[in-house]
């Protein structure tokens, strides 16, 4: 059955009104359920290697983080070619091979985690294939991207963002319960965290494949996509993508382990409220985003994550949970915030580079600008989210290095907190200098577009 849409202008708002709006609708939706269960996939090692040593396991503290930490290196990894497969394949076709993949990191977890003698390294590499779930999240964003205006983009993807993320949140919730289920008292059934997805991996491959879509406009060669790596823009939204999407990441990988560690008198069932507060808030960050400006929605979020950070230390320092808790969830809130309001920002920094080479172009010219300007920014989403999510994979080996060197975590949070200082400058000096500096060139401020 063929799916392909030709001609898609979401621009033209008569078009939109009239049959746009539905079909993209009709494909974000069924794009979430993908991206949910493929953050639940990638995520459900920070669960996992909680409870592995109630089964019989018996890793130190250093590889436990070493377990969750590594979902996140494979998965910024995978989502390279993720992004290029959506032009090359179409989005509706790739939605349904990356949900069927999630099923090797699935049934891996099944079978390992029944046997306490498999080696670690056996279980570090069923760990890393769930790393195929964190690719889901560059093609889903670049695949949407295409079917929205740019006036609606930030809401969009931020939407999209935020029900994939809220996978985090729904693995950490689900899973400490799922494995209680056919257990003996006193057990644990861990390969249920595994069992779980199945079903719903078959129907969201069933779901996209019946009513997805695949767009010819959003077709493109490899060449084509790769020219986003020699732009200035793409490395820089990359490095800020770290602080936050990376940020979020990293510390849901790590939050239930972290407070294991720290907090041990605590149960650590209450770390998914973390990415469930962080999910929720990113699409706010796209909304304000739309209304005030990326760069500046960026740039103030930074400046709170700095301090939310030093809250942090103060607190697992002084052993105080209940503040400890709270600042952790302040630092979600505004991870998600960021994520939301440097995606705004990427889709307006590359539409106003492009209509400013065509300036005086013509209509003819204008158009195919803003085409490029679609498939350079879906590319964009995809690189800079590949970029980003390393922060899956360090923050959790920092978390870790730091706890077994020093018995405690400050010392990984004055890094972080540095990391959010110079993300603080290079948001300003590339994006809101303008505001401040009179003389200089109105294309810095395209980012508040």
């Amino acid at each position: 059955m063929s799916r392909w849409i030709k001609d898609w202008n979401p621009e033209d708002a008569e078009f939109w009104e009239k049959s746009g709006k539905s079909i993209a609708r009709r494909n974000l939706i069924w794009s979430i359920l993908a991206e949910n269960l493929g953050f639940s996939v990638w995520l459900v090692w920070s669960i996992a290697a909680t409870k592995l040593h109630s089964v019989g396991f018996k890793y130190t503290t250093a590889q436990l983080f070493t377990l969750v930490s590594l979902p996140g290196l494979i998965g910024s990894f995978m989502r390279f070619p993720y992004t290029f497969a959506v032009p090359r394949f179409g989005g509706r076709n790739w939605t349904v091979v990356s949900a069927l993949l999630l099923l090797i990191p699935s049934v891996a977890l099944v079978v390992l985690v029944r046997h306490p003698e498999t080696p670690f390294w056996l279980i570090a590499l069923a760990a890393s294939t769930a790393g195929l779930g964190g690719g889901n999240f560059a093609s889903s964003m670049a695949n949407i991207s295409f079917f929205y205006p740019d006036r609606k983009k930030g809401f969009a993807l931020g939407l999209n963002a935020a029900g994939g993320n809220i996978g985090v949140s729904t693995v950490q919730l689900l899973v400490p319960i799922v494995i209680g289920i056919g257990a003996a008292k006193g057990s644990l059934r861990l390969e249920n965290a595994g069992l779980m997805w199945l079903p719903f991996i078959v129907v969201s491959a069933i779901g996209a494949f019946l009513f997805m879509d695949n767009l010819s406009s959003a077709c493109s060669n490899f060449g084509d996509q790769l020219v986003i790596a020699r732009r200035q823009q793409t490395w820089v939204m990359s490095f800020l993508y770290i602080g936050t999407f990376g940020s979020f990441v990293g510390y849901s990988a790590a939050f239930p382990l972290l407070l294991k560690t720290q907090f041990p008198a605590v149960t650590a069932s209450l770390a998914f409220l973390g990415p469930l507060v962080g999910s929720l808030s990113r699409p706010l960050g796209g909304l304000l985003s739309d209304k005030i400006g990326g760069a500046r929605v960026t740039f103030w979020n930074f400046v709170a994550m700095g301090a939310a950070t030093l809250a942090v230390v103060y607190f697992i320092d002084h052993r105080i949970f209940a503040g400890f808790l709270l600042a952790f969830l302040v630092l979600f809130i505004t991870s998600g915030i960021g994520n939301g309001s440097t995606f705004r920002m990427i889709p307006a920094i590359f539409r106003a580079e492009k209509l400013k080479a065509v300036n005086g172009g013509g209509e003819a010219a204008v158009a195919a600008a803003m085409a490029v300007a679609r498939r350079e920014t879906a590319a964009v989403l995809g690189f800079s989210s590949a970029v980003g999510a390393l922060g899956g994979f360090f923050i959790p080996r920092a978390l870790g290095a730091s706890i077994t060197a020093t018995g405690g975590a400050t010392t990984a949070f004055g890094a972080f907190f540095i990391c959010y200082v110079v993300c603080v400058a290079v948001t300003w000096w590339y994006y809101l200098r303008s505001s401040f500096l009179v003389g200089l060139a109105p294309s810095l401020a395209h980012a508040n577009a």
